[in-house]
């Protein structure tokens, strides 16, 4: 089968694109290579983009969207993106969620565009269960209708990552367009794995962890968390046994008084490390992150659509391939 080429906006650290192409391994699990190849990259953040460059062959360019020329791009089949979605996010509600009115949530324009000019046969679009309710539900409609008028059918469903073999409790909104009708007409989304696949926290945290003081909070943090904690659902302590809850991008900075999830030792709060968080995300072992400081690993590793789960959407798209 000939590889689908592949062009990939707002593409982060690249959790995307590694489970769009596939060929990794996760908690002993092989993760096969799909069809597709990625033959350009590009993402605002030079940090995000030095942890890519480190971590595949095809090298990200350092841009803004919004600077690209469209002549410079490659020919490619398929574009993907997670096109920023802070003006979308539930949690983003200082200040008020603006949607598609901010300049940020303006940038899914860009993808537009490049549909237009360049009719590629796929698209994937990846973004938080924010959108669909962002300006009181009128957002999402508008973007749908944005990418249907650049000549696509568009299919979307929220997708949790929990259900694809990821230990995180994460919920995103994918959209597909097709290009073609009779692709279509062959593609369903993935089908969710079975139980005795499904990760849990307990799968991926590493023991060396809870002898690391760096990762503890003081107990100062404990004590003031524990004053408002029966009316406030603060000090969210994780289960072995589950799924984490949602990882966000400021992990570094992770507070006992907010919905970021924690683990505890005895009776110590500690927050997860580097490397615990990119598994939690399904990163591969063999992901390097540490070409940047831990507070840029953790803002690339929070950003981060999980590659598990990507890689099962990008698996799905195969079967359009198959004559």
């Amino acid at each position: 089968m000939e590889k689908i080429k592949v062009a990939s906006l707002f593409c982060g650290c690249g959790g995307m694109d590694l489970g769009t192409i596939g060929g990794f391994s996760y908690l002993g699990k092989e993760y096969k290579e799909n069809p597709f190849e990625i033959v350009y990259a590009v993402d605002n953040d030079e940090y995000c983009t030095k942890i890519y460059n480190e971590n595949f062959v095809h090298k990200c360019v350092v841009k803004d969207v919004r600077d690209i020329k469209i002549e410079e791009i490659p020919q490619f089949d398929m574009l993907i993106g997670g096109f920023p979605c802070q003006s979308f996010s539930i949690s983003a509600q200082n200040p008020p969620r603006l949607g598609y009115k901010d300049e940020r949530g303006l940038l899914f324009f860009e993808m537009v565009k490049l549909l237009k000019e360049r009719q590629p046969r796929f698209f994937i679009a990846e973004n938080v269960k924010g959108i669909l309710s962002a300006n009181k539900g009128k957002a999402f409609p508008i973007i749908i209708k944005e990418f249907s008028d650049a000549g696509y059918t568009v299919v979307h469903k929220l997708l949790n990552a929990s259900e694809y073999g990821v230990p995180q409790k994460r919920e995103r909104v994918i959209i597909i367009g097709f290009r073609d009708l009779e692709d279509l007409l062959k593609f369903h989304y993935p089908m969710k794995v079975g139980y005795s696949e499904r990760k849990v926290l307990g799968d991926v945290l590493i023991e060396e962890s809870n002898y690391d003081e760096t990762l503890f909070f003081s107990e100062k943090a404990v004590a003031g968390m524990m004053a408002v904690r029966a009316k406030m659902n603060k000090g969210r302590t994780m289960s072995l046994t589950e799924p984490c809850n949602t990882i966000s991008a400021h992990l570094a900075k992770v507070s006992l008084n907010s919905t970021d999830p924690v683990y505890m030792v005895g009776d110590r709060y500690r927050r997860f490390s580097a490397r615990e968080a990119a598994r939690i995300q399904s990163f591969p072992d063999s992901f390097a992150f540490d070409c940047v400081s831990q507070i840029r690993q953790y803002k690339a590793i929070g950003n981060a659509v999980p590659p598990v789960m990507m890689w099962h959407i990008a698996n799905s798209l195969t079967v359009c391939l198959k004559k």
